[in-house]
């Protein structure tokens, strides 16, 4: 798959909440092919301390406007530096990245989505993929609280969405894996990115009921290439590269 290194000029900014922005970035150069649970390596300017480049999930595709978004989280200098982009800055990116979810024989599919922190992020251009190949994107988004909600509106856009807050103060309470939707529905699919735990946890839900479950995993990716072996992860077939041979697994392959 073609790989690109170029600039891509930020054509729009806005800040979610306290924890979240949403960065819109257009390409001079047509946008290769690119898959749901891709990611791109992003070097970050103006931030001394920020030596390596650093990974983020393509949120969504525009090829009309030949437009790339990316949802980040403000966890550290890095993604703080990139919380002071705005329109009309550059912002040099390698991408497409990885292994995305699979996208094939989707047609008449029911397919569950379940996202947790920024691990909702890839899941909103998988969706639109989904209905736009006959599928049925159904979104299962988990949060701490009601403030850590964001974008819901362009979820349901292309399914269904249920939420999750671990202080009930929006949609039911808990985490993810004990919303009700999983007891009353029954799918074709599973797709999911979080916090491993919850990974982890839907991928035991997803043994128990018999269903196919692919998994993004978020191990440190510096390189995106996978010669800096910061992302190793322990496989059925021995340890490999993330950012190579992931992000995305069928989870028979890890070792959970």
């Amino acid at each position: 798959m073609k790989k690109l290194l170029i600039d891509l000029i930020v054509t729009s900014f806005e800040q979610l909440n306290d924890k979240y922005f949403l960065l819109k970035l257009f390409s001079n150069t047509p946008l290769p092919e690119i898959l749901p649970g891709q990611f791109l390596e992003v070097r970050v300017d103006k931030s001394p301390a920020t030596y390596l480049r650093r990974p983020i999930s393509i949120h969504f595709v525009d090829y009309e406007k030949n437009e790339l978004w990316l949802l980040v989280a403000i966890v550290g200098e890095g993604t703080r530096a990139l919380s002071f982009l705005r329109e009309g800055d550059i912002l040099n990116c390698l991408f497409p990245l990885g292994k995305g979810f699979c996208v094939n024989n989707i047609k008449g599919k029911k397919i569950l989505l379940v996202g947790g922190g920024v691990g909702v992020a890839p899941m909103l251009y998988y969706g639109r993929i989904i209905k736009e190949r006959g599928g049925k994107p159904i979104f299962l988004l988990g949060y701490r609280t009601k403030t850590d909600i964001i974008q819901i509106k362009e979820f349901a856009r292309y399914g269904e969405v249920f939420i999750t807050t671990e202080d009930g103060t929006t949609g039911e309470r808990g985490f993810v894996t004990q919303h009700s939707v999983l007891k009353n529905m029954s799918f074709d699919h599973i797709a999911t990115c979080g916090p491993k735990p919850m990974m982890v946890a839907v991928a035991h839900y997803a043994k128990h009921v018999k269903v196919s479950c692919e998994v993004s995993l978020e191990n440190m990716m510096a390189c995106g290439l996978g010669a800096c072996l910061c992302c190793v992860e322990k496989t059925i077939d021995g340890n490999v590269c993330v950012c190579k041979e992931g992000p995305v697994f069928d989870v028979r392959r890890l070792s959970w």
